[in-house]
């Protein structure tokens, strides 16, 4: 539960006092799904496992793998001979707080192995079937009205030099002849594997409230969200985070360099394509 909605608890450095009171606000996604791979004679030779939540207790310039690594590194210390794998679940509005000493990092990479061997070790475990299903599609991700060229120039005057890079990119590519595009090719990923899992891959920084919904529309704890696949070409609000803006709902778009924020029918399209993969004869 060291996750915690970064937009709707600042400032962040109050989450501990807002945990204790049992005040923290807004969405998040606590589940812990695992996958345990075990070998004919029963040794457990891999296990993946995910969780929502962005992987910057760090901020450093070193290479780390942050909670998700010492989770990994945990795990494999435990069950020797076996491969700990990690995937970001819909993480994108989601920090672990508090947060900025390697010390937290390794305690909550701690805290999450010790959740998946929670699954490993007092649960029973489902056979998996041996039929796979697989589907991927590019859907036209709509974006919002797009900027005018006058606009574009206008924001080659700013003081902000993300705003004024983007604008450069994008009047190059306007003078190259190629007009700026009003959708983006998205990645939808399913996996089903027989009748006992589903697992959705989408591409971006995916806010909490996708898994949330798909969850609840589709099979519960039988499906699993993951963010960050196959594509990151930016934050991927629901509508709410859209209509409410600030950095997840469209500030971040900047930095992607895409020329203006989602259309509002975004999620839908998302979730559609969803349902179409995994009931396409509904």
């Amino acid at each position: 539960t060291f996750a915690v909605n970064r937009r709707e608890n600042r400032p962040y450095e109050k989450a501990p006092e807002l945990r204790t009171a049992g005040t923290l606000k807004g969405p998040s996604d606590h589940d812990v799904p695992v996958l345990a791979i075990h070998s004919e004679e029963g040794e457990l030779r891999g296990v993946v496992f995910g969780y929502a939540c962005h992987s910057t207790t760090l901020s450093g310039n070193q290479w780390s793998g942050d909670y998700a690594g010492y989770a990994q590194i945990e795990l494999e210390a435990v069950h020797p001979n076996c491969v700990a794998m990690f995937w970001a679940g819909c993480g994108a509005d989601q920090n672990p707080l508090p947060r900025s000493t390697v010390q937290l990092a390794e305690h909550y990479g701690r805290r999450l192995a010790t959740a998946v061997d929670s699954v490993l070790l007092t649960t029973e475990l489902l056979p998996l079937s041996d039929s796979l299903a697989t589907s991927y599609t590019e859907i036209d991700l709509p974006l919002a009205e797009l900027p005018t060229k006058e606009q574009i120039e206008a924001d080659r005057q700013s003081t902000n030099r993300y705003t004024v890079a983007r604008a450069k990119m994008l009047l190059e590519q306007l003078a190259s002849g190629k007009p700026l595009s009003p959708t983006y090719p998205y990645p939808v990923q399913t996996w089903q594997i027989g009748n006992d899992l589903q697992f959705v891959t989408l591409g971006g920084e995916v806010v909490v409230d996708y898994a949330i919904r798909l969850k609840a529309e589709l099979n519960s704890t039988k499906t699993w969200v993951a963010g960050y696949a196959n594509d990151v070409m930016a934050y991927i609000p629901s509508r709410r985070v859209l209509a409410e803006g600030g950095y997840e709902g469209g500030g971040a778009m900047v930095y992607y360099g895409l020329p203006t924020i989602w259309a509002p029918e975004v999620e839908n399209a998302i979730v559609a394509e969803v349902h179409k993969q995994l009931s396409p004869n509904q």
